[in-house]
């Protein structure tokens, strides 16, 4: 809904029209708005076509909900997933999916990370470090996942997507109440030159600058973590809790991760999430975390409970269950004695 202004129409003369993001700079590569019919199966099956035959486009494909995919699964699974290990050929399509636990019904919450992360072909028990490390990864894996919390990050995703010198397929998962968040916001100092796409985005608040003291660190991604801070800061837990972002999901950051746990010796080790248990990331991120510690430290869930429904569609139910993972995430005592 909110690139219905990307298309300007005047009132007054039929037909004529203005798309400011044609208008930027000189030389510019030109900008495509398209309402496209209701059907996922076809549009995205064209669009996989268009961005193949044009590699140098930044092809998006946008679903009105995430949850809507479902209905073009067979191209995402068939062709969009698997397309460069069955035929060799290269894909950069980036499909843009609205996801977010927000109250909303079980239709209209959900673009089932879990089946994109499960479909991605990086392995959870071993990770080849190199000095090419992160361009070895986005060059050998299948497609890029990614959840992004801040605008800059959203922007260089994009950028890096089209400046990358081979193609892979790119799922944004983008949460609607993110656009109009007081807290989502970028300087443009974040986008200017020498900025990039920040694959984790560590703590950088009170609990980096004593980690020693730290109790916890929380590992999430995704609008979240914006309910995470808030709390936190409620309960005066910033020097106690450190709270690091996932942007990228896969190809798994183990590189990132690995200095950040090691920053972190004494603490609790928290995985969450707003989704479900049997849905979401935990699946694919607890292995990896148990590879980066050699199974040394425990990586706890926190989170909603497993459910067949993707979302409530209640809001008390969803403000309750909120407020249940919430207290648990800061919960200093929540897992003594556990193993």
């Amino acid at each position: 809904y909110s690139h219905r202004h990307h298309v300007l129409h005047d009132q007054e003369v039929d037909k004529r029209t203005c798309v400011p993001m044609n208008h930027l700079w000189e030389q510019q590569a030109p900008y495509t708005v398209c309402n496209s019919s209701l059907s996922e199966y076809g549009v995205l099956g064209f669009e996989l076509g268009f961005a193949m035959a044009s590699p140098n486009a930044l092809v998006c494909w946008e679903a009105q909900f995430g949850d809507f995919h479902n209905t073009a699964q067979c191209i995402i699974d068939q062709f969009i997933s698997s397309g460069q290990a069955k035929w060799v050929r290269h894909n950069g399509i980036v499909l843009l999916l609205p996801h977010g636990m927000e109250g909303m019904g079980p239709e209209h919450s959900s673009a089932r990370p879990e089946r994109f992360l499960q479909m991605s072909n990086d392995d959870s028990d071993a990770y080849p470090f190199s000095e090419q490390f992160e361009v070895s990864q986005l060059y050998e894996c299948n497609w890029i996942v990614v959840n992004c919390s801040t605008p800059a990050n959203y922007f260089h995703v994009l950028r890096r997507q089209i400046l990358l010198p081979f193609r892979k397929p790119l799922i944004i998962l983008t949460p609607k109440s993110l656009l109009r968040h007081p807290e989502a916001k970028s300087s443009f100092d974040e986008m200017v030159s020498g900025t990039t796409f920040q694959r984790v985005i560590p703590e950088n608040g009170l609990a980096a600058h004593a980690p020693h003291e730290v109790k916890r660190v929380i590992f999430c991604t995704g609008k979240v973590y914006y309910d995470l801070v808030k709390e936190r800061k409620n309960q005066d837990l910033e020097k106690q809790v450190a709270i690091t972002r996932l942007e990228q999901i896969s190809p798994f950051p183990f590189d990132l991760l690995k200095e950040e746990l090691e920053k972190y010796p004494g603490a609790d080790l928290v995985w969450c999430q707003e989704e479900h248990k049997n849905s979401g990331y935990y699946d694919y991120v607890k292995p990896r975390f148990r590879t980066i510690v050699n199974h040394t430290r425990p990586i706890w869930y926190v989170g909603r409970e497993p459910a067949a429904a993707a979302a409530t569609g209640n809001k008390n139910t969803h403000l309750v269950s909120l407020r249940r993972f919430l207290d648990t995430a800061f919960n200093l005592e929540a897992f003594e004695g556990k193993t």
